[in-house]
């Protein structure tokens, strides 16, 4: 028996390859065939590119500190954190064969799993499975934004929309984590939701989603925004910007965008560092904050009440209410498995663009 694989050999080679599997099932497993598996374009293009820190150096988690030149760099084998697939195996008493579920194992055709290791997540049978690529990681990681801003506001965060309902809301960015992270913020109460992008393929999928839009290149997004929202003298702009494009120019806005003492929530990875971004500016004067919202932590004293189930379960909450919307707007392109390594290589070399791909098995 054996899998196949999306690996990246080296960078600008991404490829399938196959891997032989042990028989049988060891006990207490579970043998998943994959339906779907979503693509994160900004991690995974890194990897293709050869941009990802993780290929010059090596993340010391004990210490939190890359450590240059000490990496094994490529071929990087594990691709892809937007898996569904459906039971197909099953020698653990938890898990009925049939049963579709949503997992982070990387695009492959299957996979087994140890449910007493791999968080496994069984889908509704009223939620549309191309959804289900939501569901494990990629949703959980927007929500955590409004976890950061409910902790931020509140320290103590009792419902997601702590931080954002009845205030107003700007998201950088209208790729897959921005728009989820503004839907999400919508469903939980926010007055307003602003989504700021430059790309008008990008602006017109978050209003076909119900997201007023701007773009900043054609307007001070700034200026227009921080004259419409008056808090009090002095006091304008967002109550809080969630900053999910990985640009430092990006970042350097979501700053000026904000009413003083404000919270940048910060859900992008800079892969080329954040040079240009001023904090002897409106950061300084206007005593502004920014706070990484990183899935691998929710904040601090809130895991024990906020832990990643949680958040798959406010996901799927989230689809059932906008998720004929998503389907339709969001995920803009289906793509076969078999075509996946040219596909990439061509939304590297921005020979294509994409807000959200599924690739189909």
């Amino acid at each position: 028996m054996s899998e196949r694989v999306l690996v990246v050999e080296e960078p600008g080679r991404p490829v399938i390859r196959e891997e032989k599997l042990g028989d049988p099932l060891p006990e207490g497993r579970i043998a998943v065939e994959t339906i779907y598996s979503g693509l994160s374009a900004g991690t995974e293009l890194a990897a293709v590119k050869g941009t990802t820190p993780f290929a010059t150096s090596t993340w010391d988690a004990e210490l939190g500190l890359f450590r240059p030149g000490e990496s094994a760099g490529y071929p990087i084998e594990r691709l892809g954190y937007m898996e569904v697939g459906r039971v197909v195996e099953s020698r653990s008493a938890g898990f009925e064969v049939g049963t579709p579920v949503a997992m982070a194992y990387g695009h492959r055709t299957g996979y087994r799993a140890d449910p007493l290791v791999d968080r496994i997540v069984p889908l509704p049978a009223d939620l549309d499975p191309m959804l289900g690529v939501y569901v494990a990681h990629a949703g959980p990681i927007c929500a955590n934004g409004l976890l950061h801003a409910a902790a931020d506001l509140y320290g103590e965060v009792r419902s997601l929309g702590d931080g954002v309902r009845g205030r107003r809301v700007v998201t950088i960015g209208a790729g897959m984590v921005g728009l989820l992270t503004s839907l999400f913020a919508r469903h939980h109460g926010a007055a307003s939701v602003v989504v700021v992008d430059p790309t008008p393929s990008r602006r017109q999928v978050a209003e076909s989603l119900g997201l007023e839009t701007l773009d900043p290149d054609a307007e001070d997004a700034a200026l227009v925004l921080k004259t419409r929202w008056r808090h009090a003298a002095a006091d304008h702009g967002a109550d809080v910007v969630f900053q999910c494009r990985g640009r430092a120019e990006a970042l350097a806005l979501a700053l000026r965008l904000l009413r003083p003492q404000g919270t940048v929530i910060d859900l992008a990875f800079y892969q080329g560092g954040a040079d240009v971004v001023r904090l002897g500016e409106e950061f300084h004067h206007n005593g502004l904050s920014v706070r990484c919202a990183q899935i691998g932590r929710v904040p601090r004293g809130a895991a024990h009440a906020w832990d990643r189930d949680r958040l798959s379960g406010e996901t799927i909450d989230l689809l059932r209410a906008d998720g004929g919307a998503v389907r339709e707007h969001l995920i803009t392109d289906v793509v076969p498995f078999d075509e996946a390594p040219e596909y990439l290589c061509e939304l590297a070399d921005r020979r294509r663009q994409s807000v959200q791909t599924v690739f189909t098995f």
